[in-house]
């Protein structure tokens, strides 16, 4: 095995390069935010759906969009309004008078990145439309059906769900989403950055650094990466505490917690764990990797009671005190 994680580790080497360029890239552009960055990149290098959050006007469209750029790949933006309709996103089926025949009009779902903009301003309805194309990678219109372009990756931004005019989003489609970003604000050293930058004009554009090739051949890379039976049971037993917390030891959570994660929880956080040692250009994961990303896996997939809201107790400290207690191998 040693011999395998030491080929592994000069693939690693080899395919990340591009990945350092990227966030190096972005960052000339998106003042800060690097955790933001490397984790919309861990989204794209696993096919992961990636949810960012945060108050309007802490660059999540921009840093979205930007990296898009940074890739040779059809890129839709998609604003959510309450008036928006589930056909303007899937699309329509249309009458062709000519040949007398109903034709499918593809809407802008078929593109592979889709920046789903403030993805809570619309209902519950639309929302809705997205779960078949993030979970299977097709969509229905009419009786048929088309399979989307690949790769395939919904990246959405929201408000804070207490901001005015938003619907919360379905549990279901929480879940598909592999990675929820809590967007915070800059520090003031970088809020004087971004201040000085962006009152000169337009932000400055960015070359594309990498192609669909090179992300294909990213993926493959990261599914050799190295992860020992013994972080594959942390993984279990840390997603296992979110649904009984007293057989870790932590009864008093038991009253807090209405539903633990899913098993997807466990396949996103091995995923993503691998995605993480790849950026930091290692061909094996640790303990580390898994803390570092588990809070990003598991906040929109614990469910809490009445009792944890009645004491402001959030499903990020319920997450951070089951790793805290979760022993580490």
């Amino acid at each position: 095995m040693p011999y395998d994680v030491r080929v592994i580790n000069e693939l690693v080497q080899k395919e990340s390069a591009f990945a350092e360029r990227l966030i190096g890239a972005v960052g000339r552009v998106v003042v800060g935010q690097k955790p933001m960055i490397e984790r919309i990149l861990i989204g794209l290098l696993t096919g992961g759906h990636v949810l960012l959050e945060g108050v309007p006007g802490l660059a999540k469209t921009l840093t979205v969009k930007t990296v898009a750029d940074c890739f040779h790949l059809r890129f839709h933006r998609i604003q959510f309004t309450p008036d928006l309709l589930p056909a303007d996103i899937v699309g329509t089926t249309i009458y062709r008078p000519q040949t007398q025949e109903f034709a499918s009009k593809k809407g802008p779902i078929f593109a592979n990145l889709v920046l789903a903009d403030e993805i809570n301003r619309a209902p519950a309805k639309v929302q809705s439309a997205l779960l078949e194309a993030m979970q299977e990678r097709q969509v229905t219109i009419g009786d048929e059906t088309h399979r989307l372009p690949e790769p395939f990756l919904v990246m959405a931004t929201q408000n804070p769900i207490e901001q005015e005019g938003t619907y919360a989003l379905p549990e279901a489609q929480l879940d598909r989403f592999m990675l929820m970003i809590k967007v915070g604000y800059p520090t003031r050293v970088e809020e004087r950055a971004i201040m000085d930058a962006m009152s000169l004009g337009a932000p400055p554009a960015v070359e594309p650094v990498a192609d669909a090739e090179q992300l294909a051949a990213a993926r493959s890379v990261i599914n050799q990466i190295y992860i020992d039976d013994k972080i594959k049971d942390y993984i279990v037993n840390v997603v296992a505490a979110t649904r009984d917390p007293g057989a870790f030891g932590l009864k008093d959570l038991a009253d807090l917690i209405e539903f633990g994660a899913s098993p997807r929880a466990s396949i996103f956080l091995n995923v993503a764990a691998r995605a993480h040692a790849f950026i930091k250009r290692r061909g094996y994961v640790t303990p580390e990797d898994i803390k570092a990303i588990g809070l990003d896996v598991l906040r929109h997939r614990v469910i809490l009671t009445y009792e944890a809201e009645a004491e402001e107790v959030t499903s990020e400290d319920v997450v951070r005190r089951l790793f805290e207690h979760v022993e580490v191998p």
